[in-house]
C-alpha cells in the first residue's frame, strides 16, 4: 500500500492532516482526548471534529481551540514535556523528530544555536495538538509501515502579520522546513502552507515526487482548513494499492572491438562493484565488418559518473553513449528466507518474490544460495533446484 499526502490545491496544515486522517478512518473521539490531554502542559485546548462542505467537497474539520496558552519555553524544556507525555515510544520519537524540525527552521532564520530557540508557534498549544494528533493517527491507521509519498504543496502568497513584523508567505522558516520540497506558489494571496504543517509532511513523507505515480486508490480522505477561498481548501490524502514502482535509469553504451574474454569478464565484475544494476554483452558488426561486442549498462542516476569512469578507465573507449531518463516499470521485491533439509543438513534459502497490485507473479530462489548449497552437498546444482522449488 501507498500513502499519497496531497497539498497541491490548497497547502498543507496540521488540522488538514488530521481531519484528512479522520475522514480515513482515524478514531476522532480517541484523537480529541489525546490531543487535549497531550497539549495540556503547554495550555489547554479543546478539540472539535465536523463534517463540511468546501466548494461541493465534503471533508472533515478538525478544529483546535486554544483556551490558554503558556509563556515560551526554550528547545530542551520543551522536549523533556513532550517525552514525559504518556504515548507510544515511536509516536512521541516522530513528534519530537517533527518539532526539532521547525525549531532548526527557526533558528536558522533567526541566527541562533538550536538551545537558544524559544518556541512562540511551535510552543503553543494548539501546535502541539496538532503534531501529537497528526502522529497518532498516521500510526493508528497503521500508515507507519506503508510508503508516504508528498505531492507538490501550494504555499499560497502575499504578506502575512507575525510577531516579527510584516514577513512575505511562504514565511521564512516555512522554506527552510521545505528545502528538499516540490513547491509553489499561489493560488491565492494568503498563507496556505503552516511551518507545522510542513514539517509533519517532510517527516512522514518517504518520498516526494512532482506527480502521482502508478497506483489504484482505495480510499480517500478530505481535511478541510479554516477558511474559505474561491477553491477547495482541503488537503488530500489517497490510500491506494500499488500497481508498480517508477524508477529512473541510464542506460549507457559504448562499442567494444579489443578487449579479450577474460578482459571482458574483469568489465563486468568492477562495473557491477561500481554499482552497475545490470550489464549486458551482445556481439555487433561494426564499420569495415570487423567484429565486436556491445557493452549495455543500466545504471541508476547517481551512479553514472563512476560507471561512465570506470568504463574509460577500464576499456580505453573514445565515446560513450548516455540515454538518460528513462522510465522502467518495476514490481514491488520482497524477500523471504526459508530453511530446507537436504541430506540431513538445514540450509536457508532466501526467496525474492516479485508483486504487481498485491498480487504474486514471480517467486525464486536467489542463485548464490543454491550455488552455495550445492558445492556443499556434492549434488547437482539442478537437483538443489529441484528439491527446493
Amino acid at each position: 500500500m501507498t500513502i499519497i499526502i496531497d497539498p497541491q490545491g490548497s497547502g498543507i496544515a496540521g488540522n488538514m492532516l488530521i481531519g484528512a486522517f479522520v475522514d480515513l478512518g482515524a478514531d476522532a473521539d480517541r484523537l480529541k482526548e489525546v490531543m487535549e490531554a497531550s497539549a495540556k502542559e503547554f495550555g489547554e485546548v479543546n478539540v472539535e471534529f465536523n463534517k463540511t462542505k468546501k466548494h461541493g467537497i465534503e471533508s472533515t474539520f478538525c478544529n483546535v481551540e486554544m483556551l490558554e496558552n503558556n509563556p515560551p519555553i526554550n528547545f530542551k524544556d520543551f522536549i523533556l514535556k513532550i517525552e514525559e507525555l504518556k504515548l507510544d515510544g515511536n509516536i512521541k520519537a516522530t513528534s519530537i523528530n517533527i518539532f526539532k524540525r521547525i525549531a532548526e527552521a527557526e533558528a536558522k532564520v533567526h541566527g541562533k544555536k538550536l538551545e537558544e530557540v524559544h518556541f512562540h508557534e511551535v510552543g503553543a498549544s494548539d501546535a502541539v495538538a496538532d503534531v501529537i494528533g497528526s502522529v497518532y493517527a498516521y500510526f493508528s491507521l497503521g500508515y507507519d509501515n506503508q510508503k508516504t509519498i508528498g505531492l507538490p504543496i501550494s504555499v499560497g502568497g502575499g504578506r502575512v502579520e507575525t510577531s516579527h513584523g510584516t514577513i512575505p508567505v511562504p514565511v521564512p522558516a516555512t522554506v527552510e522546513i521545505l528545502k528538499e520540497a516540490n513547491m509553489i506558489g499561489g493560488p491565492v494571496d494568503s498563507e496556505l502552507a503552516t511551518p507545522t504543517g510542513c514539517a509533519i509532511y517532510m517527516e512522514l513523507c518517504d518520498e516526494i515526487k512532482e506527480f502521482i505515480p502508478m497506483i489504484k486508490a482505495k480510499k480517500v480522505g478530505y481535511g478541510a482548513g479554516k477558511r474559505d477561498f474561491d477553491h477547495p481548501n482541503v488537503l488530500r490524502i489517497i490510500e491506494s494499492s500499488d500497481i508498480c514502482e517508477s524508477d529512473e535509469i541510464d542506460v549507457i553504451e559504448t562499442n567494444i572491438d579489443h578487449l579479450t574474454g577474460e578482459e571482458i569478464g574483469y568489465l563486468f565484475d568492477v562495473l557491477l562493484d561500481a554499482g552497475a544494476r545490470d550489464i549486458s554483452i551482445t556481439p555487433i558488426i561494426m564499420k569495415k565488418n570487423r567484429q565486436g561486442s556491445l557493452l549495455k549498462v543500466i545504471s541508476k542516476k547517481d551512479k553514472r559518473d563512476v560507471i561512465l569512469d570506470t568504463i574509460f578507465k577500464e576499456t580505453g573507449s573514445l565515446g560513450i553513449r548516455i540515454a538518460p531518463n528513462i522510465h522502467r516499470g518495476i514490481s514491488k521485491k520482497e524477500f523471504e528466507k526459508k530453511t530446507f533439509n537436504i541430506n540431513g543438513k538445514d540450509y536457508e534459502v532466501t526467496f525474492k518474490i516479485g508483486y504487481v497490485n498485491g498480487e504474486i507473479i514471480s517467486k525464486r530462489p536467489e542463485y548464490e544460495d543454491l550455488k552455495r548449497i550445492a558445492q556443499d552437498s556434492g549434488l547437482p546444482l539442478k537437483e538443489v533446484k529441484e528439491l527446493i522449488l
